[in-house]
């Protein structure tokens, strides 16, 4: 496979997703626990943005922030959305070992200690820092129920409704192992400016709540109606890069 290339021509080696071959991976004893600090005061909205949904954050303050692990200094929470496929067969983004899962949550935070705003971060390499969370067919999820229970607000494009007393700590795994990677945004302009953290442990979501996501609309309400069935892009070559983990037993546990 060669080098993802942009529109111009300009060669692109830290395209996301990719498939992370845990025989591949790297223990790198240097990489600290993550440090996470949610409050559920900061969200404020819910958002239907054309091909996925967003939970927006106030980012104004450091009131909500990851830092420590791969990271130098902290980083706002900003949004989270999903990836999700047409069936549960498939859906997340990144792969491991060639396994697909249903679903990926994506944790969005920029450099806020480094850059003025979001749209200044995304142009340099250690602009934005997304955690990734795989999902996995199960029980019902409590917390993405909460979701679910709004999404009827914002069936079509730009739709939104109020979101408020989120908590997000609620939707992560208990296992904070992480893969960690330098990559790019997975949607257009696919900018290289992610540092990438990958939990280890997938967290559970019904099928008939992923269903629910399936029945959002792509279109605005005065369109012909047009579901977002899935909307993942596929992993890209991972050319020179090292994946590095937290976790020295790379055996891994779907």
């Amino acid at each position: 496979m060669g080098v993802s290339t942009s529109r111009h021509g300009r060669c692109r080696p830290r395209q996301s997703p990719i498939n992370i071959c845990t025989k591949k991976v790297r223990f790198d004893s240097t990489l600290k626990p993550l440090y996470i600090s949610y409050d559920p005061k900061s969200s404020r909205r819910l958002v239907n943005v054309g091909h996925c949904f967003n939970v927006e954050f106030e980012d104004t303050n450091d009131k909500s922030v990851v830092s420590d692990g791969p990271l130098t200094g902290y980083y706002r929470l900003r949004q989270i959305h999903f990836h999700w496929g047409a069936s549960d067969k498939d859906g997340s983004e990144h792969v491991i070992d060639g396994q697909e899962y249903p679903a990926e949550l994506h944790i969005v935070h920029w450099n806020g200690q480094k850059y003025p705003s979001f749209d200044e971060a995304v142009k340099h390499l250690d602009g934005v820092a997304v955690i990734g969370v795989l999902l996995k067919i199960g029980e019902t999820n409590p917390v993405i129920q909460y979701i679910i229970d709004n999404l009827d607000h914002v069936k079509t494009k730009n739709k939104e409704c109020p979101f408020t007393q989120f908590d997000l700590s609620n939707l992560l795994p208990n296992d904070r192992n992480y893969w960690t990677y330098q990559g790019s945004l997975t949607t257009s302009p696919y900018s290289e400016c992610v540092t990438w953290i990958i939990f280890q442990e997938a967290i559970p979501i019904s099928s008939e709540q992923l269903n629910h996501f399936r029945g959002l609309l792509c279109t605005s309400e005065n369109e012909d109606p047009n579901f977002i069935l899935e909307n993942h892009r596929a992993p890209q070559p991972l050319e020179a890069r090292v994946v590095r983990s937290t976790c020295k037993d790379q055996t891994h546990k779907p």
